[in-house]
């Protein structure tokens, strides 16, 4: 019989890299968060205070990716078994609401200055904007790359900040260049709103996926079908049933199942085969396996059937 590797797998992920780039992204936001924020009073733009607010809130997300990030190297304990991965998902998923309620504030706040149209300093709005728009592709390279290397929800969560930081900084130039030549200062709010509507369908996207994964559904990947079709193959197996696929993080899954064995087949042989089974085709590596004899385990009808 093959050996199998029994393990346990550690519910800990070391991301090196996201630590660095959050370090740096943080301290870039931060500083010129307060530019923005001095540039937008000064100029009584509302595009320009609506990125730097926007900027302030990448401050705090940044720094609850980062607690996560942290979090997540923690092992677990007797308490929390599954460790700490979890709070990456939280992190995500208050992120991607702050992303909503900034958009939301932005909006409201467009709608009155299109009511109420105010005077704008061009030359500071058009100024911060285009430093606003180097920092921001930076940084927006930067989060994209780690997320790539590193598949984490939570630093996706943090990178749509930066996109709309991104959109917003465009938003900026070109409602300050169609002022300068139109004067329609309405073009202000405008941009603000269409701004608004991308970071508010950013943050519902971050909302979604992290709340799919906290509520424990089977990952997008995966055909729980497909997957109990394939584990019936395995000679011996009469049925799978108490069929559990989740995830912890973004890239961390379980699988717990029950499966009913004919009385002649070697219960280790049949559990080895399902987990070899489940970490070369679909590399889920974390899996209990509960194997049940119709004749020993009663599951009444439904238990009958499978009886020799």
């Amino acid at each position: 019989m093959e050996y199998y590797d029994y393990h346990h797998l550690e519910h800990v992920k070391i991301q090196n890299r996201s630590k660095r780039t959050l370090w740096m992204t943080l301290g870039f936001t931060l500083f010129f968060a307060i530019v923005e924020v001095i540039g937008g009073i000064v100029s009584n733009s509302l595009a320009l205070l609506s990125d730097s607010a926007h900027m302030i809130s990448d401050v705090l997300a940044l720094g609850l990716s980062m607690v996560a990030v942290y979090m997540a190297t923690r092992k677990s304990t007797k308490k929390y078994t599954f460790g700490y991965l979890r709070f990456e998902m939280i992190a995500s998923f208050l992120n991607g609401l702050a992303l909503i309620v900034i958009a939301v504030g932005i909006f409201i706040e467009g709608i009155q200055r299109m009511i109420t149209p105010q005077d704008i300093d061009l030359k500071i709005m058009l100024t911060i904007a285009f430093v606003g728009l180097a920092v921001n592709i930076i940084l927006t390279y930067i989060l994209s790359q780690s997320a790539k290397d590193e598949e984490n929800l939570n630093i996706r969560s943090a990178l749509w900040h930066f996109i709309g930081d991104l959109l917003s900084s465009i938003g900026i130039i070109v409602s300050a260049v169609i002022i300068y030549y139109t004067d329609f200062v309405l073009m202000d709010p405008i941009i603000s709103i269409v701004v608004a509507a991308i970071i508010c369908t950013g943050g519902a996207k971050i909302v979604k996926e992290s709340y799919l994964i906290l509520m424990e559904t089977v990952p997008e990947k995966f055909d729980l079908d497909t997957i109990r079709y394939d584990i019936k193959q395995i000679p011996g197996i009469h049925d799978v049933h108490e069929f559990h696929l989740w995830s912890i993080s973004t890239d961390h899954y379980s699988l717990t199942a029950h499966i009913f064995i004919d009385e002649k087949t070697d219960s280790l042989e049949v559990i080895n085969q399902v987990n070899h089974l489940l970490k070369e085709k679909y590399q889920i590596i974390h899996t209990t396996i509960q194997v049940e004899k119709p004749n020993i385990h009663y599951h009444g009808a439904y238990g009958e059937q499978f009886k020799c």
